[in-house]
């Protein structure tokens, strides 16, 4: 199956007016939902993903099945305001590679959500849950005195080496952490019957990494990057973007 990456430079005015009127935009200023909304109603069940904003200079970027054609055509039944809030004039396209060689080095830069499900269904940021894990009940001490180091960065770095190394995709080599916050973003509840659901602010780790990872299974990492890394990849996280490591 083929892929490509696409690129359009959303107008950050109309962007912000549009996010704003229609309760799109988070209380920190996040457009993740905003955009997600945006490439829903202007490609409908076509809507890349996962994407990356990189702002007003980068624009956006994302991964898609559909080539530049077929895009074209469902951004063309796209209202006037949500084509230039999305900048669908801007759109471009390319193919990107599905084959990888075993073995291969690639450099990655990856913005991710580090958050795990714990067993009552609820997500939780992977460091605070790594720290409530690790707590012993009053009164009581680990075995041994063993507790974990309690370092958020290795904490964000085990996580992300799981997501690599799942289905046997890829074994990360070195990663850092080149940004981090905590971040409040909207999401729509799934646990609300009928009716429509309010979006709601959710705060959590928002980590940028880069780095360089192998691959262990040429058509496992194909399905990674086709996929992304981690939970809430419609919403701007998880976008894997890869270069020939030096």
């Amino acid at each position: 199956m083929s892929l490509h990456i696409l690129q359009c430079r959303p107008d950050p005015y109309a962007l912000a007016s549009w996010a704003g009127r229609n309760g799109f935009l988070s209380p920190d200023g996040d457009y993740g939902y905003a955009l997600h909304a945006l490439l829903c109603a202007a490609f409908a069940g076509a809507a890349p993903k996962p994407f990356r904003h990189l702002g007003s200079r980068q624009g956006l970027l994302a991964y898609s099945a559909q080539g530049p054609v077929e895009l074209r055509e469902h951004a063309g039944h796209a209202t006037p305001e949500v084509a230039h809030a999305l900048g669908l004039d801007t759109l471009a396209a390319r193919t990107f590679p599905t084959r990888w060689r075993v073995e291969q080095r690639l450099a990655f830069e990856v913005r991710v959500r580090p958050v795990v499900r714990t067993k009552d269904g609820r997500e939780r940021d992977a460091f605070l849950h790594v720290i409530e894990s690790t707590v012993a009940p009053e009164g009581e001490t680990p075995p041994g005195e063993v507790r974990v180091a309690h370092d958020r960065t290795k904490v964000y770095a085990d996580w992300l080496k799981r997501q690599f190394s799942a289905e046997g995709a890829a074994e990360l080599l070195h990663a850092d952490i080149h940004g981090f916050r905590l971040t409040r973003v909207l999401r729509r509840p799934s646990d609300i019957p009928g009716g429509k659901r309010k979006a709601r602010a959710i705060c959590g780790p928002d980590a940028l990494f880069k780095g360089e990872l192998c691959v262990t299974d040429g058509e496992a990492f194909a399905q990674l990057v086709r996929r992304g890394l981690g939970r809430h990849r419609a919403f701007g996280f998880g976008m894997l973007l890869l270069k020939p490591a030096c």
